[in-house]
């Protein structure tokens, strides 16, 4: 009987989900930003103290400007947003016309190892809106963590990772795939959503 009060207490926290069913969480996320990708996601955003990862077949293909309308929002509210380990220095002029207010983002350097430490830990504080980090040695475990942590401190999480890991099973609440078609127009696919089943349609780059 134990065992059966301790899981009905999981599903009423949402801490786990029914595959293809939606949860009391739908409609509930947190706006992208982006209309067309909000109609998409089954909770109408982003996952709220969730991990969601963004899988990229290389830096630069328009994953910031995925996030940026999010992370603004956050800062213009006064939450504090991180950036952890990013592979090129953020250039400050374009995230502050982008509406992010600078004296709420902090960037913090890392080695790989370190990186993902205080992705962890930035997450679990509970002193931040959403942490942005690209975990360089993530396996499933270390992913299973940073997911935990999000959720403990309340926290958005995105984790950018190349694309190669995207057969991989992941517990990331949201996994979103960048690709080209044949026109070489860019889009993002969902591969993974807690809340509801996969959607058909891709969102398109630039369709913002």
């Amino acid at each position: 009987m134990a065992g059966i009060a301790a899981l009905e207490s999981l599903l009423a926290t949402q801490t786990l989900w029914h595959a293809g069913r939606a949860t009391a969480g739908t409609a509930g996320g947190e706006s992208t930003g982006h209309a067309n990708l909000d109609v998409l996601l089954p909770q109408r955003g982003w996952p709220r103290r969730a991990l969601t990862e963004l899988l990229l077949p290389a830096d630069g293909v328009g994953e910031l400007s995925l996030l940026l309308p999010t992370l603004a929002r956050f800062t213009r509210a006064g939450a504090t947003v991180v950036l952890v380990a990013p592979p090129y220095l953020p250039y400050a002029p374009a995230w502050q016309a982008a509406g992010v207010d600078l004296l709420q983002l902090e960037v913090i350097d890392a080695t790989p190892r370190d990186a993902l430490w205080a992705f962890e830990q930035c997450l679990r504080s509970g002193a931040c809106a959403a942490v942005v980090g690209w975990p360089l040695q993530a396996d499933a475990a270390a992913l299973r963590r940073l997911q935990v942590a999000a959720d403990s401190g309340g926290c958005v999480g995105f984790a950018l990772r190349d694309r190669s890991h995207a057969d991989n099973p992941s517990p990331a609440a949201l996994r979103l795939e960048y690709s080209r078609d044949g026109q070489r127009t860019g889009a993002w696919h969902v591969r993974k959503c807690r809340g509801g089943p996969v959607p058909a349609q891709a969102f398109a780059a630039g369709a913002w």
